[in-house]
Order: structure tokens, then sequence, then C-alpha cells
């Protein structure tokens, strides 16, 4: 599909059929595969799978390509290599493995990415810890990622670094001589100027970006802040907008700068959801759960996701509509994540007290419990079965880049008689606002509203705002997304390339209260 685009678009510009034909080099902070030692010594590659890479998949397969990434062991990789190589023959293009040390994994992933920039970007800065070493050792792992992107890329590559953890990326192929093109996307959300204000190492981290050729943002409200910041903090910043994309220039450098809403992989999901065991499993949900409405709550265990806000929400539900106890039920599902760092243990520990003092004082006789909560990951079935089978989701993060819970929750829901409600923080509630019900993550009380506007909105109305949400995720699949990006790398007219789908996110809360 993005081939086709491409040639579509762009057929007849001599300069834009030359950059068709660059070869991708993909890196991230992980290989698209876990690497892992098993009992009898030998290497096995176990797919992570996700959007990005069933998306990037038949680009690299069609153009030729390396993805580049840490294989998730440390050590001495060498006898890693054989694996790697049958692992690139089975996806069609080849892997390149970062080797780091414990120490370095420490400082550069859980130090700096995770105590730095993740609760910074997540405009929580109270929970960062400004750690001068986490900073070193970042800039030293992301020039590792850079000593094996040059031994791995050609003239005239094409090469796209993904997220937060490889900002530094560019500035250390620029030292190294690499004049290809780099184009840089990244996943979560970028702060206001107020608060990335106070990273230490603010405007050597934006020098650092603005050395790649394209800058890409989930968000026109991301791409926004990051062109405030700019505008303060490097002196000779400049940039104007044409349509979508933004052209900024420092000296003679010219550097593009646009928002490219991510999305998932549509027709897979839609599949995956009408898969018989699918719906046998749906229906067995409901058969634990008779004559209840189904409230699906689902999320990686993390601070950003507004997890205890949404149980007392609930909680506040059942208090101030009494009639509704015994006909909802919150399933809420958290699935595991740095389990060994203490703040997501405690957080851990808040969320099930909130859960049992929920069930303990509200529970009613006949076997009705208000909370069902599983702490555990689901298989792609089980996942697939609960969004088909709840009749309401309820994703209330308190920032998100954005949210492909919520598009894959639509996608799923095939007979279409159910709800979304959605944090208003949420990069999804900009595509996908005129169908879902926004909400403030931190307002207790309008939260438990929506939930009880949700449970009595006649059907008509239901299917008719989950039609709106999954035809335009249908019209804006994670394909489109990966096309649009390179689009964006390679055109020679700016001012024609479209807008996002969905409101800019400044519009959202105004849009929630006109409707």
């Amino acid at each position: 599909m993005v081939q086709v685009e491409l040639r579509d678009q762009l057929k007849g510009e001599s300069r834009n059929a030359r950059r068709r034909e660059q070869r991708l080099v993909v890196v991230s902070n992980r290989l698209p595969f876990q690497f892992r030692l098993d009992a009898e010594g030998v290497w096995r590659a176990d797919p992570s799978g996700g959007g990005l890479v069933t998306a990037l998949l038949p680009v690299l397969r069609n153009r030729g390509g390396v993805w580049i990434g840490w294989p998730g062991a440390t050590g001495n990789l060498q006898e890693l290599e054989k694996a790697l190589d049958e692992s690139g023959k089975r996806a069609g293009y080849s892997f390149s493995a970062v080797e780091l040390t414990a120490e370095e994994i420490h400082d550069f992933y859980l130090g700096f990415s995770n105590e730095i920039i993740w609760p910074l970007f997540h405009d929580m800065q109270a929970l960062c810890n400004f750690e001068p070493r986490f900073w070193r050792n970042y800039c030293e792992v992301n020039r590792k990622y850079a000593a094996v992107i040059r031994r791995q890329s050609q003239s005239g590559d094409f090469i796209w670094v993904h997220d937060y953890h490889l900002m530094n990326v560019a500035v250390e192929l620029r030292k190294l001589g690499i004049d290809s093109q780099l184009g840089f996307f990244l996943h979560i959300p970028f702060p206001a100027p107020d608060i990335f204000l106070t990273l230490p190492w603010r405007e050597s981290l934006l020098r650092a970006l603005l050395e790649y050729d394209l800058i890409g943002f989930q968000t026109l409200r991301d791409q926004r802040n990051f062109v405030r910041c700019a505008r303060m903090l490097v002196h000779d910043f400049e940039a104007e907008g044409r349509g979508q994309m933004q052209v900024a220039r420092i000296g003679q450098r010219e550097i593009r700068i646009g928002s490219f809403p991510i999305s998932i992989d549509y027709r897979a999901f839609l599949q995956g959801a009408e898969a018989p065991a699918v719906a046998q499993k749906a229906g067995e949900l409901h058969q634990l759960l008779p004559d209840s409405t189904l409230i699906l709550g689902i999320d990686r265990l993390d601070y950003t996701k507004g997890i205890p806000l949404r149980l007392k929400a609930f909680a506040d539900l059942l208090t101030r509509y009494p009639d509704l106890c015994q006909k909802v039920t919150l399933m809420q599902v958290v699935v595991p994540s740095r389990e060994d760092i203490p703040e997501y243990q405690q957080l851990r520990l808040q969320i099930e007290q909130l859960v049992g003092h929920i069930n303990s004082t509200l529970v009613r006789p006949g076997g009705w419990v208000p909370v069902w909560y599983e702490y555990r990951s689901l298989s792609r079935t089980e996942l697939l079965a609960y969004y088909r089978a709840a009749d309401i989701a309820l994703i209330t993060p308190l920032k998100d880049g954005m949210n492909l819970v919520a598009k894959e929750y639509c996608t799923c829901s095939i007979e279409e008689d159910c709800v979304l409600i959605l944090s208003e923080f949420a990069g999804a509630a900009s595509q996908l606002a005129r169908g879902a019900l926004l909400v403030n993550p931190h307002d207790i009380e309008a939260v438990a509203d929506a939930i009880h506007t949700a449970f009595a909105m006649p059907p008509e109305e239901r299917r008719a705002r989950m039609r709106r949400m999954r035809t335009s995720i249908r019209e804006n699949d994670v394909f489109r997304w990966v096309d649009n990006f390179l689009r964006a790398a390679i055109a020679t007219d700016l001012s024609a390339f479209p807008q996002p789908e969905g409101l800019p996110l400044e519009a959202v809360s105004e849009f929630h209260d006109v409707h």
C-alpha cells in the first residue's frame, strides 16, 4: 500500500523517484524480536508484534533495509549473530543488534529515559530524578547506536529513528560524517515550554533533535510545543508553517516538522475480533457476569494511566447513582510493567487497596462484585474478547501520546452497540472527539456522570457514535501513518500536505463543552 501510494502521488518527480527507492534503516530502542537463551543455551527469537512492526514490515521488505536496536540481552552477543541472521531471513530484512552493558541499561533506559524523560514529557516533573550520570550515559548509549547505524547504513539510505530513548542519535551521526536523510518520530507527548524548561540539558537536547531532517509528533499540540521551545532556547531557530507541516531553519539547514497521529492495523484487529474463538470467549465473559453492563479498563501499570482516579470515579458512580448497583461491573485489567521499581510497586498496592475497598463496601448479595480486577498479561484472543464483550470502554490516562487501546477497542466493537469514554488528554481524543464521550480524568464526578450517560445512551446514538469512530480509524490506519511520514520526507510541495484527521487538541475541551 505504501509503495503504491508513493508511486501514484509522486510520479513524474525525478527527485522523489530517486527517494522512493531509498533503502530504509529503522532504529528503535529494542529490536522487533525479543532474543533470549533457552535451557540448552540456544538463542531464541520471540516476535514483539505491535502496530509499528506490522506497518514497517512490508516497507522494509519492499525497499530492503535493516532494523537496528537492543536485542533484550546483555553480555557478549557474538553468538547471537546466527539467530539475528535467521530471524532476518524469515522477516525479509536484516537485523543488527546494539550491545549494551547492565550499567548502560540502568542509566540510559531506567534512568534518563524513564526517570527523567517519561515523567517530564507526561507533565509530571515532580517525579523526575535529574541525576547527571543518567545524561552522560544516555549520550554514550546514543553514540553506540549511531556507531552501529554507521556500520549498517549505505549512502542514500533513509534512516528513521523512533522515540524518546534515541533523541541524541542524529547529532552523533552527523559527528560521524553521515549525510543521509534522517527522520525521527516521537511516540510520547512533547511538553509545553514551562515544563520542558526544567530539564537541565534542555538546549542540548533540542539542538540534537534539530539535526534530524524530519521530526514527527503525534498531535499538533506536541508539534507546537516543540516549536515554541525551540524558539525560546535556540537563538538561530526560525520556523514557518506550510499546511500541516512547518519548515524550520538553522543557518543553511532546513528541518521539516509535522504531526502524524499513529494508528493500528485496522484489518488485522477486525479479522481477529471476528474469529470464532474470540466470539466464544466474549460470550463466556457475559455468562460470568449476566445482566450486567460491562465496563472495561485495560492499562499497563503506569502512573500516567490514571487508574486510581478511575476507580474513585467508579465508586462515586455507585454512590451517587445507587440504582446502578448490580447493573454495571468494571473489569479492570492491569498489565505488569517495571515491577522492580518501587514507585510501580506502590502504585500496584494503591490500586489493589482501592479495589478491595470498593468491593468490600459496595458488594451486594447474589454474587455481584463491583470491580473485577486482574493483574496479568492477556493473550491476544483474551484481549480481543475483552474488547468485544465490553459495553463501555473507560480509557482515562492523565496524559498519553496517542493511546492505541481506544482505537483497538473501537475496531473490535463490531456490533457497534457500545460507548467509548476517553480522556481529553489522550492524543486519540483529537481524532475520536466526535464519537467518544470526552472527560477530564481529574474530575471524578464528571467521569462518573459520563459512565451514567453511557449506560443510559440510546442504542441508535451508541451505534452512530461508534460507526463514526470506526470509519475514521479504518481510513487512517497504521499503513497510512507510515505513508504520510515517508511522503513528508520526500514531498517537494508541503503546502498541499493534508491536515491530520480530527480536531487540534486545544479545541477538544471546547468541543466537549459545546457537545
